[in-house]
């Protein structure tokens, strides 16, 4: 696991430099995404659209279908109930049925009626004429070949429920599914019927129930009805009573797996809609289904989700392919237009490499009036003005070396330079340009107090120093600077290396203002400890590195002559302190995340001497 994951990172780390190492490769790139995204995007809207109408049309043609032919099923069973229903010889079969046992001519008549109607229909299995009075029945069956209508006697048959049912509907009929086995009371060696249709006959005059005539129907006209219906394998199509009532089932197990798990509940649920979605051992089926208006057969049809969806999976892979196809093309036309675009760029990039090594003169070629071009032509312009530029560098440091030696010749002055600027500060009045006036005039003063010839001066001079140099400092970086003082008056005379203090603020200037973009708050404090005159400047900046602090006070150690590097100030204020105020004199830092504080340390000696001799 660990190798596979570490292949993956390399592979990944491969992919992502191959994307970011050329600008080509870049484009292609994106391109490629947006491509695939966008064939990715129509596959997917496609495959929903063409699923959703799969489903639609399922549904349409299936409940049209359904509709059709519950219809026909509805006619058929009213064909039968017709034929069960005496309708001119009413009165002449009651009377036969009445007198069945005293008169012979009653009994041919019931056979030729039971004959008539046997023959009359090919689905027709048995027919049976239970006489309730005689408590006897007269039955004719298709096994027999001579076709004979024969007497039975049976007791049981009032107690059989589909007697009870016909007996108490109102439209004295009942229809007893044969689906499964089921008991009938009559002798059926070879039950070959898939229901009994039993049909009660009444007086006339009493309304009385006089016999019960039963059809025993075969499923053959009902079958070929059925065939109207498209099926296909792994769909289930049922036909039911308005009870749920099986009379034709294409697979009896799936029948006994949905029957109680409330399906037939959600079939009179969705009766209005006609359709609805249900799970079958975590198989989905659209389940559609036709209820007729006079009895209620329910004809049902279920249809797995994923036969509906094949034509949208079809549909999807062969978008895909022809996705991949335009993929390839179109990366192929991105690769060769990426190229075409970057070429310019490539060569733009060797003569800017030229350039960068020192080939001034490295000039591209320019094709075209894009971005490109003009590109190529502002770096032409470049590289012209550069050697513009050179040319007239090397002729300024000409100039200046002449104008070095012409001013080492004339001795310059530092009292001219000082006033020079005093001059300046005065036209600068008179332009009522206050503000330059005020920076020369700092400037002109802090000039004239670093060419003076002391060496040593009061800390009320070094700080008014400070304040001259700080006014310079806050025009160039105006609120981010700010200074606070507190200074313990009594200590203003002290005697101090000239510019100690005005060192340590330019350290803080430079070290923690010039690298942020926020703003610095620099404190001055002097104060009076038991031991030492303290002189302190803290700054709030991003602090000294530890290990740049260590170098800078291991240097402090060092001999006069090893001294060097970009801190070299510090070190030579160390070495005047020491020079002046002996080894006890030091300058100490400490620094963290919260800013640097530099101290200069000041003994007061044995008998206060340093600080004593200052105070007079």
């Amino acid at each position: 696991m660990v190798h596979l994951a570490k292949w993956f990172q390399r592979a990944a780390r491969r992919l992502r430099d191959f994307g970011t190492r050329r600008l080509v490769n870049k484009l292609t790139l994106l391109f490629t995404t947006i491509i695939i995204l966008v064939v990715a995007c129509l596959t997917l809207i496609s495959y929903w659209i063409i699923q959703r109408e799969s489903i639609d049309h399922t549904i349409s043609s299936n409940s049209n279908n359904l509709m059709l032919v519950n219809q026909n099923l509805e006619k058929y069973f009213d064909d039968i109930e017709q034929l069960s229903l005496p309708q001119i010889k009413y009165d002449d079969i009651i009377h036969a049925i009445k007198n069945v046992d005293r008169d012979y001519a009653s009994r041919i008549y019931l056979e030729d009626y039971l004959r008539s109607l046997f023959y009359s229909r090919s689905d027709l299995e048995r027919i049976y004429l239970y006489l309730i009075d005689d408590h006897k029945y007269l039955y004719i069956s298709r096994e027999n070949y001579d076709v004979t209508v024969r007497a039975a006697i049976d007791g049981t048959i009032p107690d059989q429920l589909w007697y009870k049912q016909a007996l108490a509907s109102d439209k004295n009929r009942a229809i007893q599914s044969l689906v499964f086995t089921a008991d009938t009371g009559y002798s059926l060696p070879d039950n070959n019927s898939f229901m009994a249709y039993h049909r009660v006959l009444r007086s006339l005059v009493d309304r009385q129930a006089r016999a019960v005539l039963s059809f025993y129907v075969n499923p053959s006209v009902k079958d070929e009805i059925m065939k109207d219906v498209p099926f296909e394998k792994g769909e289930h199509l049922l036909f039911l009573n308005t009870e749920g009532v099986p009379f034709h089932l294409d697979n009896q197990n799936f029948y006994f797996s949905i029957r109680n798990g409330g399906f037939l509940s959600k079939v009179s649920q969705e009766a209005s809609r006609g359709r609805f979605v249900w799970t079958v051992k975590d198989r989905r089926y659209q389940v559609m289904f036709n209820v007729d208006d006079k009895d209620g057969w329910r004809l049902i049809k279920l249809v797995p989700y994923d036969a509906i969806t094949r034509t949208a999976h079809t549909a999807s892979r062969i978008s895909i392919l022809i996705g991949l196809g335009f993929l390839a093309l179109s990366i192929l036309i991105v690769t060769l237009t990426s190229n075409a675009i970057t070429r310019p760029l490539k060569k733009l990039s060797l003569q800017m490499n030229l350039f960068g090594t020192g080939t001034f003169d490295a000039e591209t070629e320019v094709k075209g009036r894009d971005e490109i071009a003009q590109l190529s032509k502002r770096f032409n312009q470049m590289v012209r003005r550069m050697n513009e530029l050179i040319n007239e560098r090397y002729r300024m440091k000409l100039v200046e070396k002449s104008a070095i030696l012409k001013a080492l010749e004339a001795e310059i002055n530092p009292h001219f330079l000082y006033n020079a600027l005093q001059a300046i500060s005065t036209k600068a009045l008179k332009s009522g340009e206050d503000e330059v006036a005020d920076m020369v005039d700092a400037l002109a003063q802090t000039l004239r107090y670093c060419i003076s010839g002391k060496d040593s001066v009061q800390v009320r001079d070094e700080l008014k120093h400070v304040e001259r140099y700080l006014t310079l400092q806050k025009a160039r970086f105006g609120n981010r600077l700010q200074v606070v003082s507190d200074i313990d008056e009594s200590l203003m005379g002290l005697a101090i290396p000239k510019l100690s203090i005005q060192s340590l603020v330019e350290n803080s200037i430079k070290h923690a203002l010039e690298k942020v973009v926020s703003s610095i708050t620099i404190l001055i404090r002097i104060r009076l400890e038991p031991e030492h005159a303290v002189i302190s400047v803290k700054d709030d900046g991003p602090g000294i590195p530890p290990d740049k602090l260590r170098e800078i006070l291991q240097s402090f150690r060092t001999d006069w002559e090893e001294r060097e590097g970009d801190s070299i100030g510090l070190k030579n204020l160390n070495a005047r302190l020491q020079l002046i105020f002996g080894d006890e004199a030091r300058l100490e830092i400490a620094a963290d995340e919260t800013g640097t504080e530099m101290r200069i340390m000041i003994p007061r000696g044995g008998t206060y001497n340093h600080v004593q001799s200052s105070n007079n």
